[in-house]
């Protein structure tokens, strides 16, 4: 069963609580596809009353905030364990290279790796471990988590279902061919914005080290 009509047959909270727990678990560092399950709620959200997008937003905000900081704890505590472990266990997301990659923006950037990390699919699951294994300042990885969490998902939950609600608008006369034609088009305009968005943050997070070689 595609992941939108399983979301669809169950209650609205427990499809908050999905979203939530999903966010959370790859928040914490492991790989789940947390943002196509926030993006395929928020997108039943514009076509189904009974689901609020503000819920879903304050959801995956809840979850990503808590999973990044249960992260930290586990990293802190136990980075070089947790990180051979995932690098065993999920190799194509943790080999040494990516490691090595995000160690190196985490110790350049510190908290700004932790905020723009939220866009950059890598550091969004590594972002609360690895702060937490380098020992980053707790109060300001909080804050920077808090942010990045909050903008990353009330950010990506209304756009997409501002896009969802414009689209049923202009195609109300149309079939729901058209329709899911028109929604497929403004979900993949978001991830291209987001890829972009994505690919600017790196850029941003890695400058310092380009400037440093140069």
């Amino acid at each position: 069963m595609p992941i939108e009509q399983w979301l669809e047959a169950i209650p609205p909270l427990l499809v908050y609580v999905i979203v939530g727990l999903v966010i959370g678990f790859e928040s914490l560092g492991i790989p789940l596809p947390g943002e196509i399950v926030l993006v395929t709620a928020s997108l039943l959200a514009s076509q189904h009353d009974h689901l609020s997008p503000l819920w879903i937003g304050v959801w995956a905000s809840a979850g990503a905030i808590i999973g990044d900081n249960f992260g930290y704890l586990i990293g802190r505590r136990g980075g070089p364990r947790l990180f051979a472990w995932m690098g065993r266990k999920f190799p194509k997301h943790f080999g040494e290279t990516q490691l090595e990659h995000a160690r190196r923006v985490f110790q350049k950037r510190g908290a700004w790796a932790v905020f723009f990390g939220r866009f950059v699919a890598l550091l969004r699951i590594l972002a609360g471990p690895l702060a937490g294994s380098l020992h980053m300042n707790y109060g300001k990885f909080l804050v920077a988590n808090a942010l990045g969490g909050v903008v990353w998902a009330g950010g990506t939950a209304a756009a997409v279902y501002y896009l969802g609600v414009v689209a049923e608008k202009w195609l109300k006369g149309f079939s729901y061919a058209g329709l899911a034609i028109a929604v497929v088009a403004g979900v993949t305009g978001v991830f291209v914005v987001k890829r972009r968005l994505a690919k600017a943050a790196e850029e941003e997070l890695e400058g310092e080290e380009e400037v440093t070689h140069a």
